[in-house]
């Protein structure tokens, strides 16, 4: 069973940047601790380069264990990738093939990460991210062009014909 709860406030987003909304696997709404498949929870945030606003979180009752072992018998990874339909992240400790393969159909990048940590270091790296150059696939999520060349590049004669 999958428990949906969201934030009705539609409010425009602050200084009409338009915010990045991801998802971070957690089992207790304040770590990233989860695998995709033994997330109890999706915590769901939509974060600008100033700003991050909780928008809501998915939670579910039939979650895989830790080690990944999936009931082939029982489909457990449609209903989280469902959870996450507008998400452009997914904040993750591991995630197996078949479900990455899923999440990324959905238009979802999954980002694993190594260890554990707080919701809020998270966003914090994300703003940063957003502040900086982001990668290709997240300036195109964000309808933002590539970077302008710079007059100090090695190659700026290609862009000045």
């Amino acid at each position: 069973m999958t428990r949906t709860l969201r934030l009705v406030d539609e409010a425009a987003p602050e200084g009409g940047e338009r915010p990045l909304r991801i998802a971070i696997a957690t089992n207790d709404l304040e770590h990233l601790n989860a695998h995709f498949g033994s997330a109890r929870k999706f915590a769901i945030y939509d974060v600008t380069t100033t700003n991050a606003r909780f928008v809501g979180a998915a939670g579910f009752d039939d979650v895989t264990a830790q080690a990944g072992r999936h009931d082939d018998i029982d489909d457990k990874i449609t209903p989280k990738v469902e959870a996450l339909t507008g998400c452009a992240l997914l904040f993750v400790l591991a995630i197996g093939g078949p479900s990455a393969a899923k999440v990324v159909k959905a238009g979802i990048h999954p980002v694993k990460r190594k260890d554990p940590g707080s919701i809020a270091d998270i966003i914090e790296e994300t703003q940063t991210m957003l502040k900086g150059s982001p990668p290709p696939f997240l300036r195109k999520i964000l309808g933002r062009g590539a970077p302008k060349p710079s007059f100090m590049d090695d190659d700026t004669e290609e862009y000045a014909q």
